[in-house]
């Protein structure tokens, strides 16, 4: 059987990759695709992906909306674009060779806003149910609300009762306060059940999900997911089949602590070849930025790569007034950026723009083998948590103009897993990576931190001064003594953080701030809250209950210590001449 869309489907990719379809993300998806063709382990097959876009095309209809020339949509069947039959057939085009197992079972869908996503959700879920009606297809459409993901439910409702589906033998629909599910029965000549499908919409709730099996799931808006259960409890559904597919799809938000934007990085490592993983499709459309995430939203060409439905669902008049309308009015430009854009801002209370400090931070590359043997006087901080929170450690140093903080944070094991599920914190990832110490008792051990201290000392660090608040770990002060560091008391009054504060918010301005790109300390500085005072001092917190701050206090602590020892110097340097 000849395909009708393999030829629009490469064609599609080779123009991305030639710059005559802008995409800004996409661009790696397709130069991926196309070097997959070559490949001898793999094999793009086209009857799956074909069935599902002729099913798309034939059984949903759009239930609301107009063209861009203003023509009624309603009752119009719906037509697929190049970039959505594109994303078909990696769905479920791909098959390892000379096998019937799909290579795909889970993908990142990252677009903006108003591209067809709600509508192409349903049409995929409803074909993707009938492709998979002889394995008894169980699909599960969820959101963070019920609501959104009644959208695509309904549009798929719409569809079948348009059609006349609900009128069919073997169709059971239940839309009510209880369930909302479309079930379809498939019988062969003799009567008998060929195969079925049922698709049903909920709110991701992980501690009502445990029981579910599935084959297909498709979460929308995971940027509005509070925790990574949510998005899990529906992988972990589907063991039971082979060809699974885990779908997630979203636009950008503006928590980057969020579990979207953590699917986002993985996302971008995938596609940049840092991870390998070859079952994972990634989409990700979004508009480019330096490397400060400074977005030229005026440029229509940046319209155009972070919309694939530009011309098509998107007006690029509307497109341009709104562009204008954040220029003029500062309040607008973050949420355009991030909702139109598709570039993830930070959260609207936090201080810093964590994009410069990560811009600033990657132009060095340190090993803290290579830190411990230069020249460099280093003053250290700790944040002790009370019992058995957070608890952050923080070295600073200076070298030939660059400012310099490792940082390491410690937890206790026992309320690891509880707080990390709680309050979405990747403990156990940042202890893989080394930036913390699952401490083996039931809070946070003083001697788990002085012991840190002491083997920066051995690995080299000549470590001049450590400022702590006595008065909020008593325990570690004295161990530190006895240990033969030199700590100050230093009280966590705003006047005394303030200029710490100032200096490394300036460093990282400048591009003279370095981290060694620790994952921790990011978290940390995009969680910081904080109001100016009089005379600049500034009071700064954490922005949310179940956010942290405490490696940023840290180095806070070492930074105030490297200055009023460098005031010291300077006095001393100008009384002896």
């Amino acid at each position: 059987m000849v395909s009708k869309f393999k030829d629009q489907v490469i064609q599609y990719a080779k123009d991305v990759v030639a710059g005559k379809v802008k995409a800004g993300g996409n661009v790696r998806e397709c130069k991926r695709f196309l070097d997959d063709l070559k490949r001898d382990d793999i094999e793009l097959r086209t009857r799956d992906p074909d069935l599902v876009i002729m099913l798309i095309q034939k059984l949903i209809v759009h239930k609301q909306g107009e063209t861009l020339e203003g023509q009624p949509l309603m009752n119009k069947p719906l037509v697929l674009q190049p970039f959505q039959m594109f994303i078909v057939y990696n769905l479920v085009g791909w098959y390892w060779k000379g096998s019937n197992i799909r290579r795909t079972n889970e993908a990142f869908i990252y677009i903006p806003r108003k591209n067809g996503k709600t509508l192409f959700v349903a049409g995929l879920a409803f074909a993707l149910g009938i492709l998979e009606r002889k394995s008894g297809a169980r699909i599960y459409i969820s959101a963070a609300a019920l609501k959104q993901a009644m959208e695509a439910f309904d549009d798929i409702l719409y569809s079948v009762r348009y059609y006349g589906i609900d009128q069919e033998e073997g169709t059971v629909i239940h839309d009510n306060n209880m369930e909302h599910s479309i079930e379809l029965n498939f019988y062969d000549a003799d009567g008998r059940t060929s195969g079925s499908l049922r698709i049903d919409a909920m709110a991701a709730n992980p501690d009502a999900q445990d029981s579910f099996n599935c084959n297909i799931a498709i979460c929308d808006e995971i940027h509005a997911f509070k925790k990574a259960a949510q998005y899990n409890r529906f992988k972990e559904a589907m063991k039971a089949y082979t060809n699974k597919l885990m779908i997630g799809i979203t636009t950008a938000g503006d928590n980057i602590n969020s579990f979207g934007y953590q699917r986002l990085q993985y996302a971008e490592k995938v596609l940049d070849g840092i991870a390998k993983d070859d079952a994972f499709f990634c989409f990700v459309s979004h508009a480019d930025a330096d490397d400060k995430v400074n977005v030229d939203f005026l440029n229509p060409e940046q319209h155009e790569k972070a919309n694939p439905s530009y011309g098509v669902t998107i007006r690029p008049s509307d497109m341009m007034n709104d562009a204008m309308q954040a220029q003029n009015d500062p309040q607008q430009r973050k949420d355009y950026i991030s909702r139109s854009l598709n570039v993830y801002t930070n959260a609207m209370r936090a201080w810093f723009d964590i994009e410069e400090f990560r811009a600033s931070d990657k132009k060095y590359n340190w090993t803290l083998e290579e830190l411990a043997k230069l020249p460099i006087k280093w003053y250290g901080g700790a944040d002790l948590s009370r019992l058995y929170d957070l608890t952050a450690a923080a070295l600073f140093g200076h070298y030939k103009g660059v400012d310099i903080i490792i940082t390491h944070a410690f937890f206790p094991v026992v309320m690891a897993v509880r707080k990390a599920d709680e309050d979405n914190i990747p403990l156990f990832g940042w202890a893989d990576d080394g930036w913390l110490t699952m401490c083996n008792t039931p809070t946070v051990n003083a001697a788990d931190v002085v012991e840190w201290f002491k083997s920066m000392r051995r690995q080299g660090f000549r470590i001049e001064q450590i400022g702590q608040d006595r008065k909020f770990a008593r325990e570690f002060f004295t161990l530190m003594k006895s240990n033969g560091f030199n700590v100050v008391d230093q009280p966590q009054y705003s006047y005394v953080k303030s200029e710490g504060f100032r200096y490394i918010e300036k460093s990282a301005k400048d591009g003279n701030l370095y981290y060694l790109h620790s994952d921790a300390y990011e978290y940390c500085v995009a969680n910081v809250h904080a109001i100016e005072k009089t005379d600049d001092l500034v009071h700064f917190e954490k922005i949310g209950k179940t956010t942290r701050i405490d490696l940023f206090d840290a180095s806070v602590f070492g930074c105030v210590r490297y200055l009023d020892n460098l005031d010291r110097a300077k006095a001393a340097a100008q009384w002896w001449g």
